[in-house]
């Protein structure tokens, strides 16, 4: 990774099907941030000094462990997973869902209860809905999301 003023602050991303990877190069170009890419297997990613890959072993939450052991309060945490979600705010980070969404100490507890409920649904056999279609709105409301992120992460420096 670069030596730049911005090290200690980080983007990790839980990388598998995360739809807004292509804005969180941008913003690291942009900002000479440094973004770690996390996931089980290789995907491609740009050759540039501010993204590294990390490729994990393929146990089910290898991606999320190295995610939560590597976050605290200078990293930017990209997940849809609300149980990482839950680990990297412990830890201290900010925490942003890829529609923009940010997860927080307030708003973590009634996320992860709800996840329960529906897992209890769904095993129960209920035919319930699924995440609907990422759009357009939700990758502007990520970018403005990430941005309010990082500026909050360089004013507590």
């Amino acid at each position: 990774m670069p030596d730049t003023e911005n090290t200690s602050i980080r983007i990790l991303v839980d990388a598998d099907a995360c739809p807004v990877k292509d804005e969180i190069y941008k913003v690291a170009y942009r900002l000479k941030i440094p973004v770690s890419i996390v996931a089980n297997s290789y995907m491609r990613v740009p050759r540039d000094p501010f993204v590294e890959q990390v490729v994990v072993n393929a146990d089910m939450d290898a991606a999320d462990d190295y995610i939560a052991e590597h976050s605290d309060a200078c990293s930017v945490v990209i997940t849809a997973d609300i149980l990482l979600a839950a680990r990297c705010l412990k830890a201290g980070a900010s925490v942003i869902a890829p529609n923009g969404k940010p997860f927080t100490d307030n708003s973590i507890g009634a996320a992860v209860a709800t996840r329960a409920i529906m897992v209890d649904l769904r095993a129960g056999g209920d035919q319930i809905g699924g995440a609907k279609p990422f759009s357009k709105s939700d990758r502007s409301r990520f970018l403005s999301a990430l941005d309010a992120a990082l500026v909050r992460i360089r004013l507590n420096k």
